[in-house]
């Protein structure tokens, strides 16, 4: 919702450059949703679906501050300033997100791990 939100704000703003971002990430958020809803994570086991989901937020936090900050600095406009302002809002919740994501893939991890089987030594 925020990216879509963000995406408005920058139509409406003289910074059109910058609405390209929060469309792409609006489109893969829909994606990866309805990826989850209709259970294509499950089909697809190739993929590490988590993982991805990881990279999405970490790349998704750096961007929407790198464009916040430009928009907020370059443009005097309401709706930039009010892209900018949305843009810190969806970097601190996608910071979270990826924050509680990468503790699910430690966790994962240490599962896995430790119900590994050690292989049995043969004397």
């Amino acid at each position: 919702v925020l990216s879509f939100i963000i995406f408005i704000c920058y139509i409406a703003s003289p910074a059109p450059s910058f609405m390209m971002a929060p469309l792409l990430e609006f489109l893969l958020a829909l994606f990866l949703f309805f990826a989850y809803a209709s259970k294509l994570n499950e089909k697809f086991k190739g993929l590490y679906w988590p993982l991805m989901d990881f990279l999405r937020c970490v790349t998704a936090a750096i961007i929407y501050f790198a464009i916040s900050i430009a928009a907020v600095s370059k443009y005097n406009d309401g709706a930039s300033k009010a892209a900018g302002v949305f843009g810190f809002i969806a970097t601190i919740v996608y910071a979270i997100d990826f924050y509680v994501t990468f503790n699910d893939l430690v966790t994962f991890h240490k599962q896995g791990s430790s119900d590994s089987p050690e292989g049995h030594k043969s004397e």
